[in-house]
């Protein structure tokens, strides 16, 4: 599709000039601005196994290892609450948030007495959907988000889900088993995996409608460069030329039961929380090694060695350093162009508001690109609203952003030391669920 070349080349092109090769450590993130709402991210980077196709921070489950985490987590917590942040919604992303589900009911405590936390979202994967982890959270979640990925028995083998998650059908079966237990039940899948075919796809889109999730996202298949290898190794390697038959399919066959609430994010009609939380909150507050925080048209990027931030939190600072390069106002305006498309709709008198500048004359090249291409199905003085075909566009620019980051995180992995690089890269690797933080951070 030549739409999908051009632009994923002119997104890597633009986002070159934003993020950075070399992070400058900064002391501790800025603090809020006055008036605005922010949400707090908090990343859990422990797996039972590490998946070949993530790029997010995450390492081996170790016991004392992750309490000790969990412990200089809920500090960095303390010290954003110093920094006068307030937050009325919590996203766990992972790593496995539910490795150590007391840890995580504690982390989530204090939140709540810090903060004034409205609405919890976390992630687990298949093998937590039991008592002894969902029982403690039932009234501290509201939306709860199980990592499948596919519920093709194959597709399980190659990722090195099957011999510890349990066959698709076996899945099936525990997510219906919660249905109505939390108020938001999401079920992350992947699409465009090189071995998947279009029957395997139909069937995934069959099994999320048996599943009883009330929302469903279906990602594409994206990597960085330090999972390139592996992922050509064990899933083989990614075809984005059928990538737009894949949405297609994806769109026309969940419509009967689904709806979208972004370009990839698909809601049981009668609602249920948004799962891109960057659609609701433009700025956000990422605490936990690996996270990103997106504040004042930066990216700060917390460290990725977990002996460096148990020590720095444990000295009183934030192991933060700017990850962006540029912060001009016409990438603020780029990043909101992307978020609210992806949201399915761009407000053109917010947009106005906030730049001082209309869209048309400040981002006149997206604007001439989207109108070429089809991708506007409304346009006039109040909003924008895509086509099918533009949302797809949204698709190709955010999953070329999300790879854009993957290669932060890869400049934020190179840092590590040689032993916690063993941990990740090692011989006998383990093999997580995908994280969909942010740009997602």
């Amino acid at each position: 599709m030549l739409a999908e070349r051009l632009l994923s080349a002119a997104v890597s092109t633009a986002q070159k000039g934003y993020f950075t090769n070399d992070p400058k450590a900064v002391r501790s993130l800025p603090g809020p601005t006055p008036g605005k709402t922010y949400l707090l991210y908090a990343h859990v980077p422990f797996c039972e196994r590490l998946c070949p196709y993530c790029s997010f921070n995450r390492y081996p489950f170790n016991d004392d290892r992750a309490r000790s985490y969990f412990a200089s987590l809920r500090q960095q917590m303390r010290m954003v609450a110093d920094l006068g942040y307030d937050f009325p919604s919590l996203y766990i992303g992972g790593g496995t948030p539910t490795i150590l589900i007391d840890e995580l009911c504690e982390t989530i405590d204090l939140a709540r007495e810090l903060f004034s936390i409205k609405e919890v979202s976390t992630e687990t994967n298949p093998n937590h959907l039991i008592p002894s982890v969902l029982e403690p959270l039932k009234d501290r979640v509201q939306r709860f988000s199980v990592g499948v990925q596919s519920f093709d028995d194959d597709l399980l083998k190659q990722m090195d889900r099957y011999d510890k998650y349990g066959s698709g059908e076996e899945i099936l079966e525990r997510i219906q088993s919660i249905e109505g237990f939390f108020h938001s039940l999401n079920v992350d899948m992947i699409f465009n995996f090189p071995s998947q075919t279009e029957e395997v796809l139909r069937r995934d889109i069959e099994m999320v409608k048996a599943s009883k999730c009330n929302q469903t996202t279906f990602y594409p298949l994206m990597a960085s460069r330090s999972v390139a290898t592996s992922l050509k190794r064990t899933v083989g390697m990614v075809d984005y030329d059928r990538e737009a038959r894949y949405y297609k399919i994806l769109v026309d066959e969940l419509a009967d039961t689904f709806e979208l609430s972004t370009a990839w994010t698909f809601s049981r009609v009668g609602g249920g929380m948004i799962d891109e939380y960057i659609v609701d909150y433009e700025e956000y507050v990422g605490i936990g090694s690996g996270a990103f925080s997106y504040l004042g048209g930066n990216i700060y990027v917390t460290t990725f060695s977990l002996r460096d931030y148990d020590a720095a939190i444990s000295e009183g600072r934030m192991p933060v350093a700017i990850g962006s390069a540029n912060n001009s106002l016409h990438n603020q305006m780029r990043y909101r162009f992307l978020m609210e498309l992806f949201g399915l709709r761009l407000d053109k008198k917010r947009f106005q508001r906030d730049f001082g500048v209309s869209v048309e004359r400040g981002l006149p090249m997206e604007m001439l690109f989207f109108r070429t291409f089809g991708g506007f199905a409304t346009n006039n003085d109040e909003e924008m609203t895509l086509t099918d075909k533009g949302r797809y566009l949204t698709v190709v620019m955010q999953r070329s952003m999300f790879a854009d980051l993957n290669n932060l995180r890869d400049t934020a992995r190179n840092a590590l030391s040689a032993g916690e690089r063993e941990l990740l890269f090692g011989e006998g690797e383990p093999a997580c669920g995908i994280d969909h933080a942010p740009p997602s951070l």
